[in-house]
């Protein structure tokens, strides 16, 4: 059996949420977006005039588990096989690209700040599961960056996505 260590596993894992089941990429995304939440309630978010300690919070979380996905992938992989469910790291650094996405002004009162987070979460889970070229191309990639590359390429998907529907609806 392969190991590695409980540091490694607690960041690939995004602090174990990635064994939890059914679906685990649904559980590694959450962390994000209860911190952009919190944030943006505290009056933390896009167009506030803290904004960038909002998106200092969510790049470096990005950073930090897009790090650990590319460093410590190959472990993941000798031990649980290609690309296994129970890395999440991938799903909550892109998570945070999306949550990026958010527009300055939408959240002026929790209803429509629920809504963009919400909104930022659905979509950014849509395109990881759904995988549309390029970003299923990217799983083919072996090791770390594979596990990654496509979740970045959602994040950036889901958020562009978000801008489009939230100008239709202004």
């Amino acid at each position: 059996m392969i190991t590695m260590s409980p540091s490694s596993e607690m960041l690939l894992t995004t602090g174990g949420l990635g064994h939890m089941r059914p679906a685990s990429g649904t559980w590694g995304s959450l962390p994000p977006v209860i911190i952009a939440y919190a944030l943006i309630m505290l009056g933390i978010g896009p167009g506030d005039p803290l904004a960038w300690v909002y998106f200092l919070v969510l790049a470096l979380i990005c950073i930090i588990y897009s790090a650990a996905c590319v460093l410590l992938g190959h472990e993941a992989e000798a031990k649980w096989g290609k690309d296994p469910s129970e890395v999440v790291a991938d799903e909550t650094a892109g998570q945070c690209l999306t949550l990026m996405f958010i527009p300055a002004g939408i959240c002026n009162c929790p209803m429509t700040t629920m809504g963009a987070v919400l909104g930022a979460f659905f979509l950014f889970r849509a395109f990881d599961i759904l995988k549309p070229w390029p970003a299923g191309a990217m799983q083919k990639i072996a090791g770390g960056w594979g596990i990654l590359l496509d979740d970045i390429l959602a994040g950036i998907m889901g958020g562009i996505a978000l801008l489009i529907i939230l100008s239709i609806m202004n």
